[in-house]
């Protein structure tokens, strides 16, 4: 992305302003060139309206007349010391009007994982040396090559099947292994690229550039940030290895909907093959100091405490080695889909191919007949089909579905996040949040909050300072800045909120993903009584401090200032509208829907588009309701379950 030298100030002014270093020897945003940072993420951003929203706002930033219109007279930013700046971005913040709170919101999250994610000119950031955060552990010499074998098309391309498969994750790599020991012919289709235990451990910067999908960053409102692997294997090679099946009541709920094989032995079914596939074990969920908290506090209070099932193998080394495998798993333990599903379809002569962004499915007379991509080079790739399977992701799938002309009004429409966000609590003790066990304990105290199965569920999950700062406010430079520097000793309660109400993913002019989410008062209630139970586990377990994720600054601290009842009710008072409190959504689920029927649904029982029968969707797409607990397991049976009809269809 090409700047002028006035919108390059302005955004260099920003970066500075949230982050302006300490004068000590802690750098600034501009000396470790986060500007340059967030260029070089918003430049793989799939939707250049979003970057030309951007410079449009940095071509104005300065300006007296913006100065104006948001709020803050007539003074030019740059005119402005750093603490008026300060206040002049919280003006922003604590805005009444939720555009101005997400102008603010995009403007923090860049700057802020700019700041804590790049290695800096120097190779090693400051930053984590004063945190005593270890930082990248490099690439691991011992790591074992590469076992998979992808194409890569650089010239334009032709090619036949009797299946293609368009995404490689938790539902496309299933649906290939099954699909193949049919004896079909099988291609996949992955837009990211192939990265194994050799390419692991370079830190968090590299991994979202290489890992993550580039956008929609957010959704449309501001509400929540977006989280999604986009790799062959997709969320499985960066998931925390949460391997639950779906809650039997999900399964009733499902199955009520008009996919009655939902709560029938053949999804029962189905979900056993899929745990034994991946090793999942509850032998390997050993307490991280984050857990170790957790269970303390649960225990205290006699509440539901559980052990998390894990899909990975005896290679795993859960002490250090497991907090860094949201970046991927330098070991080879964690058992993702490029380890198993996908293996096995290569074994059986499926084609691998990566760098390949499918941007249409063509169909005539009701009939799918190939699928059309973009390779990484620019070439067009073309493959010929009995039979398409989408398992693109709840964010791509009904995009692709759109792009191709199909209609049915439920394409997009059900869409889930499962709205997640944190308290932290500060401990005398040293936690070091970053290591041990991905996620190993869960309670489901508050999992049904209406005795209709809607609630939160409670998790932890390693905290690196990057991704971390998307779920914490920002009240001043200094003050988050010392919050940051005091991260051994903190920990943070995950609350994740079964959604009953949902959002939708639509497309834009040129066919890229929207995705609009606003949380309805029934959740933001759910989101709430989380919120309060989390910061009640942390006073149970210790914790000095307490704080959530709203942007206006909510905190207390047991037995010195403050209350528990004081801390909720100024909680609920700020609110959890778009940009008020800081929420992720890393379950994303329910825009391509199974159900019985057109009318509410936009797959069949198969799983098949009711417009045309031979496109399938298998990914969490499919899901027809929120699922409730980590996705995984559920998006793997869904997937192996449709795969086997489709094969029983062509066969």
């Amino acid at each position: 992305m090409e700047l002028t030298a006035r919108q390059r100030a302005a955004l260099e002014l920003i970066c500075e302003t949230f982050a302006p270093g300490d004068g000590q020897g802690l750098p600034s945003a501009g000396e470790l060139g986060v500007p340059d940072v967030v260029l070089q993420l918003l430049d793989s951003n799939p939707r250049p309206e979003e970057g030309k929203q951007l410079t449009t706002l940095l071509g104005l930033w300065d300006s007296p007349l913006l100065s104006l219109l948001m709020g803050g007279g007539l003074r030019r930013f740059s005119a402005r010391t750093q603490a008026e700046r300060e206040q002049f971005l919280l003006r922003l913040s604590d805005s009444g009007m939720a555009p101005k709170r997400a102008i603010f919101q995009a403007l923090k999250q860049a700057s802020l994982l700019g700041y804590y994610a790049t290695p800096g000119p120097q190779g090693r950031n400051p930053l984590w040396q004063a945190m005593d955060y270890p930082g990248p552990p490099g690439k691991l010499e011992t790591a074992a090559k590469p076992a998979l074998t992808p194409l890569r098309f650089t010239e334009n391309t032709e090619l036949d099947c009797d299946v293609v498969i368009v995404g490689s994750g938790a539902g496309g790599g299933t649906a290939a292994a099954v699909l193949a020991e049919a004896g079909l012919n099988v291609v996949v289709l992955e837009r990211g690229e192939y990265y194994d235990d050799a390419d692991f451990g370079a830190g968090e910067l590299d991994a979202l550039a290489n890992l993550y999908a580039a956008g929609p960053a957010a959704t449309a409102e501001g509400q929540l940030g977006l989280v999604a692997g986009s790799c062959l294997g997709g969320g499985t090679v960066v998931n925390w290895s949460t391997s639950l099946p779906t809650p039997d009541s999900v399964r009733a709920e499902w199955a009520a909907l008009g996919a009655k094989q939902f709560a029938e032995d053949e999804y029962g079914a189905a979900l056993d093959v899929v745990q034994q596939r991946l090793g999942v074990t509850s032998d390997k969920s050993p307490l991280s100091g984050r857990d170790g908290v957790l269970e303390r506090g649960l225990q205290k209070l006699g509440w539901d405490l559980g052990t998390l099932p894990r899909n990975v193998s005896d290679a795993c080394e859960a002490a250090v080695e497991c907090g860094r495998c949201g970046y991927g798993c330098r070991l080879g333990a964690k058992q993702s889909v490029t380890k198993t599903w996908l293996a096995d379809a290569e074994a059986e002569s499926a084609r691998l191919v990566v760098g390949a962004d499918v941007r249409r499915i063509a169909v005539t007379n009701g009939k799918a007949e190939a699928v059309h991509a973009i390779t990484a080079s620019g070439a067009e790739l073309t493959v010929r089909a009995r039979a398409v399977v989408v398992s693109a992701g709840a964010i791509q799938t009904p995009a692709l579905l759109r792009r191709s002309g199909l209609r049915n009004k439920n394409i997009g429409n059900y869409l889930r996040l499962h709205p997640a966000s944190v308290v932290f609590g500060s401990f005398d003790e040293e936690i070091r949040p970053w290591e041990g066990g991905l996620q190993a304990r869960i309670s489901r105290e508050h999992s049904d909050l209406d005795n209709a199965g809607y609630g939160v569920i409670y998790e932890t999950g390693p905290l690196h300072p990057g991704l971390l700062q998307g779920f914490m406010n920002w009240r001043g430079a200094a003050e988050h800045r010392d919050t940051m520097l005091k991260l051994r000793n903190s920990m943070a309660v995950g609350v994740i909120t079964r959604d009953r109400d949902h959002g939708s993913v639509t497309v834009d002019k040129n066919g890229e993903a929207i995705v609009k989410y606003t949380m309805s008062a029934r959740d933001a209630a759910h989101m709430h009584a989380g919120i309060s139970g989390a910061a009640e586990i942390l006073e149970a377990a210790g914790a000095s401090k307490i704080f959530s994720g709203h942007q206006a600054g909510v905190s207390y601290e047991p037995g010195v200032r403050g209350s528990h009842a004081e801390f909720a009710a100024a909680a609920k008072a700020a609110g959890y509208g778009p940009g008020q409190c800081n929420m992720g959504a890393l379950h994303i689920m329910g825009s391509a829907r199974m159900g019985g029927s057109a009318d509410l649904s936009a797959t069949d029982p198969d799983g098949a588009t009711w417009e045309v029968p031979n496109i399938v969707v298998a990914d969490a797409s499919s899901f027809p309701t929120a699922s409730g607990v980590n996705p995984m397991v559920s998006i793997e049976a869904i997937a192996y379950m449709n795969a086997k009809r489709l094969a029983a269809r062509l066969s």
